[in-house]
C-alpha cells in the first residue's frame, strides 16, 4: 500500500469518526443503551477501507436476546471485526480509557472497565454486566484475559461469568440467561492461507511494539476474518459458573479444530449450523491508488 493510499483510507476513517461520533453522543445522552448504530457503522467502514472480508457461520442470537459472549482474543483486530456483526459492548482492562483515540472509541462502544488492581472490582464488573443483560444486550468477554498468538486457545477464566448469575438476580423473572461461545480467526490473507510468520501481522499480543505492528497489518494485504457463534450454553441460578465456562471454553476450542481442520472459512464446528454470511466488506477502489 502506498503511502497515499494509506493517508487517503486514515483520512476517510477520520472523516466517518467525526460524521458519526457527535451525534451518537448525544443519542447516548438522549437515549442510552438504544443508540447502538454508530459503532456498528464505524466498525464496517473500518474493515472495508483496509480489505477485511468477515464471514460468520452458527446461529447467532436473536435480535433483542441478550447474551454474554465468550471469545477468544487475537488482535485488536477482533473488537472491530465481533463489533462489525451486532451491536454490543465489551469488557476491557481499565487502561483502556487512558488511552489516545482508542479510549475515546471505546467510550463510545460503552466499555465495561475493569480495574485489575482494585480488590472487588470483579464484583462491580459482574453487576454492570448483568445490568447490561437483564436489560437485553449483548456483552463481549475476551474469556482467555489476554490475548493469543492464534495458533492455541488459553484457558478461559470464569470469575466474570457470574455476571449471568447477576442478571438473573437483576430481573427476578428471567429463568435463564445465554452464553454464547465466539470463536474468531484470521485463516487466510491475499487469498492465502496464514503461515505461522505471518501471524504477527495480525495477531497482537506479549511485549509486541503498535507501530510496527500496524505497519505490517496495512502493507500486508486483504485478511479475511471469520467467525463461529457456537452452540449456546443456558446459564441458570443453579448452573455452575466454572463448568458452563469450561463448556464455552470446548466449544471455541472445537470450532477452531473444525476451521483449521477444514481449511478455513467454510468449516465450522461440530454442533454448530451452518449459516455463512458474507459482509461484503471487501477491498476499496481505493486500494489500486
Amino acid at each position: 500500500m502506498s503511502r497515499f493510499g494509506l493517508a487517503c483510507r486514515v483520512a476517510a476513517l477520520v472523516l466517518a469518526f467525526l460524521v458519526l461520533a457527535p451525534p451518537h453522543w448525544m443519542a447516548l445522552r438522549l437515549l442510552g443503551r438504544r443508540a447502538t448504530l454508530a459503532p456498528l457503522l464505524f466498525h464496517r467502514v473500518f474493515l472495508w477501507l483496509f480489505g477485511v472480508r468477515v464471514t460468520q457461520s452458527g446461529t447467532p442470537p436473536a435480535p433483542g436476546e441478550a447474551a454474554l459472549m465468550l471469545a477468544n482474543h487475537v488482535s485488536w483486530l477482533d473488537i472491530i471485526t465481533i463489533g462489525s456483526l451486532r451491536p454490543l459492548s465489551f469488557v476491557a482492562k481499565s487502561e483502556i480509557a487512558g488511552w489516545p483515540v482508542i479510549g475515546a472509541l471505546a467510550g463510545l462502544q460503552r466499555t465495561i472497565y475493569i480495574d485489575r488492581q482494585r480488590r472487588g472490582a470483579t464484583a462491580t464488573v459482574s453487576a454492570a454486566m448483568g445490568h447490561r443483560l437483564a436489560e437485553g444486550e449483548l456483552v463481549v468477554l475476551f474469556a482467555e484475559g489476554t490475548t493469543g498468538d492464534g495458533t492455541r486457545l488459553l484457558p478461559f477464566r470464569s470469575s466474570l461469568v457470574g455476571a449471568a448469575r447477576a442478571a438473573l438476580q437483576a430481573e427476578s423473572g428471567r429463568g435463564r440467561v445465554r452464553l454464547q461461545p465466539l470463536a474468531i480467526t484470521y485463516p487466510r490473507r491475499n487469498g492465502l492461507p496464514v503461515t505461522r510468520s505471518e501471524r504477527a501481522e495480525i495477531a497482537w499480543y506479549g511485549d509486541m511494539e503498535l507501530a510496527p505492528h500496524l505497519a505490517a497489518f496495512v502493507q500486508g494485504g486483504p485478511i479475511d476474518a471469520h467467525v463461529v457463534w457456537g452452540a449456546p450454553i443456558a446459564f441458570e441460578a443453579t448452573t455452575d459458573r466454572k463448568a458452563a465456562t469450561a463448556a464455552a471454553e470446548a466449544e471455541v476450542r472445537a470450532a477452531l479444530r473444525g476451521l483449521t481442520a477444514g481449511g478455513g472459512i467454510g468449516a465450522t464446528a461440530a454442533g454448530v449450523r451452518p449459516a455463512s454470511t458474507d459482509l461484503g466488506l471487501r477491498e476499496p477502489e481505493v486500494a489500486a491508488v
